[in-house]
């Protein structure tokens, strides 16, 4: 079953068309890898399911609900949550503000408390450096901080764009990890942007490949690696 069905999506930005009828879905409890090189438009995905961009044309549905035309606040009401490229944490606020913050959309006092409580066992460090400001922290734990701060909102479906950008190889392997975590432990289900095709290999079931705005190629997302005509032709390897 998909959780999210997306459907003839067309973008433009002023004169610019930037998506010409995308068309893809992201089955429930997996992770559906989007790749591509730069200007190829994977963000704008991103921003326009979860209601930053207003799509021309198109239809964008998460677990049966229309989402398209709907705005950010009311998508993430319906439980779509972004972890954007370069984390984007509120630097001046506390680790622990950051994740109450994430919780704004919901109401009940003692299951958010119960969430943070959750977000630190699942991120030690995040309990170690509660009380300092984001601002403090390495991009590694900056990009936890994100992550655990999108689940705060319980999302059914979390997009997650380039969380390798700018990290080590050791801190991209914790975040492999951390990415299979939700998938197999929460059952969470998360499309990935990515331009790191060794990722998109190691966690995802299914990979779209955008250029100018279209797709160009849907497979299985482990056999990116060994396909050198995509790799050359669409990711510039």
């Amino acid at each position: 079953m998909a959780m999210l069905e997306v459907r003839n999506l067309n973008v433009w930005y002023g004169l610019t068309e930037v998506l010409r009828s995308v068309s893809f879905e992201a089955p429930a409890g997996a992770v559906t890898a989007l790749l591509g090189g730069n200007g190829s438009g994977k963000t704008t995905v991103l921003n326009t399911v979860c209601g930053l961009i207003k799509a021309r044309a198109g239809s964008i549905r998460v677990a049966g609900s229309e989402l398209a035309g709907l705005s950010t606040d009311q998508v993430v009401r319906r439980g779509v949550v972004q972890v954007p490229q370069g984390r984007e944490v509120f630097a001046s606020m506390t680790v622990r503000e950051n994740l109450e913050l994430g919780a704004s959309t919901r109401s009940e006092k003692a299951a958010i408390g119960a969430d943070v409580e959750e977000m630190f066992v699942m991120f030690p460090v995040l309990r170690e450096r509660q009380a300092r400001r984001a601002s403090t922290l390495s991009g590694g734990e900056q990009q936890q901080l994100a992550i655990a701060r999108a689940l705060m909102a319980r999302p059914k479906l979390l997009l997650m764009d380039e969380p390798s950008a700018g990290l080590s190889p050791i801190v991209v392997q914790e975040m492999i990890a951390v990415i299979k975590r939700l998938r197999d432990e929460r059952g969470l289900t998360i499309l990935l942007v990515e331009q790191n095709v060794g990722i998109a290999a190691a966690v995802g079931e299914t990979a779209h490949v955008l250029q100018n705005g279209e797709i160009v190629y849907t497979g299985p997302a482990p056999e990116l690696v060994a396909n050198p005509e995509v790799l050359a032709s669409y990711l510039g390897r």
